[in-house]
């Protein structure tokens, strides 16, 4: 990447001239380069001198003029860069050679990282309860994992992607409940719209009659069993509903390597295996007294606060209830000491479909597993029992996965008022947003909205002859739930999320697709594409669009770094943007030979670099559309 061959050098540099002062490297110095907003001010720019004034007492400008000196006589520097500024108050700014970086550009700009192939990686994401469809929030989930595993493979990391299915949660056990206990006559088109509508009624059944919640426990306690009618009943809603959630899915681009039942973790024993661990630690016990007795705990670390300063979090974590049931965290810890190959056990597998494996006991032996590192994508309300699994890593010893052990936590979908008055919800209160909920059957369903938006897309469309409607749908679908950042709620208004124009997937794909276009017309006149030797005299539209294709290696070396896709999306609408631009105010068949050399090369970078971006967050690349 350029930037680090910049920082690269300036390193060197600096390293010189501080030994040459005597003097040594301050601590919290920080080479930082930065895309210049300013044409003139060049295509990278560093700050660095400023920086280091006070450690070398001379003014910036002098300091800054030194390093120019020493950069412009660098080898790494000379084969990319041209010209070297200096600018107030002691900006070090550099000018791309064009000609030397198109030649390697088209080598190919981003290869993978060969120290961190053996490194393996392992993200789970999705994990929703296999008791209703998924809806939208779900949804943004998927998104964010699919698009995080993406990331890595493409630099070349080893990603293996979990889906975590809670077959035995308090959610799965009220529909069963619900099951037995409601009526539902209308016809439904899917078995998880059924079940939507039978968990929210066994909801409303609770309140009216709060004795009914018994038979939760009852029901909870006999699909951990595993071997009753209800655990048969259990198991069967929770594998048609997963299979439905895949198929919905698998429309939005989305995939896994594996399943893992929660069931599997209880039964396989790597609960039991993880108990006999936890109890040789101090911070694991069984309450004798007090609300909590007969409860197992796991006690929060002493750090000398006040309990009233943050009371959800150091209150004690029940891992095992006082009636046998595990809490979700209890077999989350157990989980996790798997992932990283710790417990000394294996699952079995069976294949689920065609590419998905899925936990079962009586399936064959795989290499599933054994972590290097481990990414989560659960949303931010889930921080604390995240926490509680490093605090368990630590607690046994475990310091070096803990620290490998990372939560990307986003922000949850919630419903415009005029959305949610759209499905029935009362928006009295005036509030910003509304959120949804499952137990109140509030939300929009995965399915549904595809299905909204093909209708949106569709009769927009003036020609049909690349994509479909639906694929057009899903993708504009995927990017609005990517382009914003993680951590942002996302409020979601159907008028803004079926918009076609701006900053949406439907621009970028139009986008690709017209440069698509205007190569194959080139293709049909020469097929001259080679990187042009200079780029003289360029206009302003050329200009920018280059330095735009330059920096594609860096922003997903930053999207990387901060498992942020969002930064890819706002590089792709600039980019998008920038070509536009270009094909407008510049002539690219009817230029002038040079020119349209030039220009013609640069319509094939952008459609390379748009088309590994696009790829890297999952959506498609149509020729037409």
């Amino acid at each position: 990447m350029i930037s680090e061959t910049i920082i690269s050098a300036v390193d060197d540099v600096v390293e010189q001239m501080l030994a040459n002062a005597g003097g040594q490297k301050p601590e919290r110095l920080k080479i930082i380069v930065e895309h210049p907003a300013n044409l003139t001010h060049g295509d990278y720019s560093t700050n660095v001198a400023m920086q280091l004034a006070k450690t070398l007492k001379k003014p910036p400008m002098s300091i800054a003029g030194e390093i120019k000196e020493r950069l412009l006589a660098h080898v790494k520097i000379n084969a990319l860069f041209y010209k070297i500024e200096v600018a107030a108050p002691g900006f070090i700014n550099l000018y791309l050679d064009w000609g030397k970086w198109a030649s390697e550009a088209s080598r190919g700009a981003i290869l993978p990282d060969p120290d961190r192939k053996s490194a393996k990686v392992l993200i789970e994401h999705t994990s929703i309860n296999p008791n209703k469809s998924a809806h939208i929030g779900h949804l943004r989930n998927s998104c964010i994992g699919d698009t995080l595993a993406r990331m890595l493979k493409r630099i070349g990391q080893q990603v293996e992607v979990h889906n975590y299915i809670d077959d035995l949660g308090n959610q799965l056990a009220d529909t069963v409940v619900g099951f037995m206990h409601t009526k539902t006559e209308e016809p439904f088109a899917r078995f998880g719209d059924f079940c939507w509508e039978t968990y929210a009624k066994i909801n409303k059944a609770y309140k009216a009659n709060p004795d009914l919640q018994k038979e939760r426990a009852v029901v909870l306690h006999e699909l951990e069993q595993g071997s009753s009618n209800v655990a048969w009943l259990g198991l069967l809603v929770a594998e048609r509903i997963v299979r439905e959630h895949l198929e919905e899915l698998k429309q939005f681009g989305v995939e896994y390597d594996v399943l893992v039942w929660e069931s599997s973790i209880v039964r396989e024993g790597f609960w039991s295996q993880a108990f006999e661990l936890l109890r040789t630690t101090p911070i694991f016990r069984q309450e004798t007294e007090g609300k909590l007795a007969g409860c197992w705990v796991l006690k929060q670390a002493e750090d000398g606060g006040s309990s009233a300063d943050n009371e959800d979090f150091h209150a004690d974590k029940v891992l095992v209830r006082s009636n046998g049931i595990l809490t979700y965290t209890a077999k989350d810890i157990a989980y996790h000491l798997w992932k990283f190959g710790l417990l000394g056990k294996d699952f079995h597998y069976a294949k689920f479909t065609d590419r998905v494996w899925s936990t079962q006991q009586d399936g064959v032996k795989k290499t599933i597993g054994h972590a290097d590192r481990v990414i989560n994508v659960i949303d931010r309300r889930q921080e604390y029992p995240q926490a509680m699994v490093k605090q368990a890593l630590l607690a046994l010893g475990y310091e070096q996965q803990a620290q490998h052990l990372q939560h990307v936590s986003y922000g949850v979908v919630s419903l415009s008022p005029d959305t949610a008055a759209d499905l029935g919800v009362d928006i009295t209160e005036r509030k910003h947003s509304y959120p949804m909920s499952g137990r109140q059957g509030i939300g929009i369903k995965v399915a549904d909205l595809l299905d909204r938006m093909e209708q949106i897309i569709d009769a927009k469309r003036s020609r049909r002859t690349g994509l479909s409607s639906r694929v057009i749908a899903a993708a504009a679908i995927r990017y609005y739930l990517l382009k914003f950042h993680l951590q942002t709620e996302i409020v979601f208004d159907f008028e803004q999320a079926t918009e076609i124009s701006g900053n949406t997937g439907v621009y970028l794909l139009y986008s690709y697709a017209r440069a698509c276009s205007i190569l194959d017309k080139v293709k049909s006149e020469s097929g001259q594409t080679a990187p042009p030797a200079a780029f003289d005299d360029l206009e302003l539209q050329e200009h920018t669009l280059l330095r735009q294709l330059a920096y594609w290696p860096e922003i997903l070396h930053t999207a990387v770094q901060e498992l942020a896709p969002n930064h890819i999306c706002a590089y792709m609408h600039e980019l998008a943007t920038l070509f536009n631009h270009f094909y407008a105010t510049c002539p690219i068949l009817r230029a002038e030979n040079r020119k349209k050399h030039v220009r013609v090369w640069l319509t094939e970078r952008f459609r390379e670099t748009l088309r590994d971006a696009l790829q890297v967050l999952g959506l498609p690349t149509p020729k037409r559309m």
